[in-house]
């Protein structure tokens, strides 16, 4: 059985510190990612529904949506050698890896009609912590860097990620173009039913 209490927690923790310090993203990124380390230091929480690939495309399962759209957080789901297109996001993110590995290229624009400067690569792996902002760097391409298994990483957005207007480009030509991303799921999972432990507190009637 899940440990579901573990992702509770931590929403609990974020939206406390959304509270406090929402319009500072520093400490939303460095506090954040201390809270994001100790839930992806966990691999037993993530419900089984959240971790499906696709044969085709890399999945972005939402996992929980603040409900003023301050924050989300979500479950990017790799097959083997599936990555993104160049892409940025507008807003302060997180990365955190739980299983398998990524492998990051960041991208800066250059002059118009040119192509982009590649920045360098970087290995994610299981328990690291990348961050992505129009401020530290929000340009990136990412892939699966296993071609025979599974990765899956956890990213915590300041906003509502799957409807935000973004940009994807051409690294040839540095040419953008907007997209939405949306999910990959209609559903959340289910991560508030605490019945059964309350039940389990019930002392029968003698």
């Amino acid at each position: 059985m899940k440990n579901i209490a573990r992702f509770r927690h931590f929403v609990a923790e974020f939206t406390r510190l959304t509270e406090k310090s929402g319009d500072d993203e520093k400490t939303m990124l460095d506090a954040g990612s201390k809270l994001l380390g100790e839930l992806i230091k966990h691999d037993d929480w993530l419900p089984d529904e959240c971790a499906q690939p696709h044969p085709q495309y890399y999945q972005q399962y939402l996992l929980h949506c603040d409900p003023l759209e301050r924050f989300s957080v979500v479950s990017f789901v790799w097959g083997p050698g599936q990555k993104t297109p160049v892409h940025d996001h507008t807003v302060w993110g997180m990365v955190g890896m739980m299983r398998g590995a990524e492998s990051c290229r960041r991208f800066e624009r250059s002059a118009a009609g040119k192509p982009m400067i590649t920045g360098e690569t970087a290995r994610l792996l299981p328990g690291e912590i990348d961050r992505v902002s129009p401020t530290v760097g929000d340009i990136h391409e990412v892939a699966n860097a296993h071609d025979d298994r599974v990765s899956i990483s956890i990213h915590v957005y300041g906003a509502n990620i799957g409807a935000v207007r973004r940009h994807v480009f051409d690294p040839a030509t540095g040419i953008d173009k907007p997209f939405v991303s949306g999910y990959s799921s209609p559903q959340l999972p289910n991560v508030w039913d605490r019945s059964a432990e309350v039940r389990a507190t019930i002392t029968p009637a003698s």
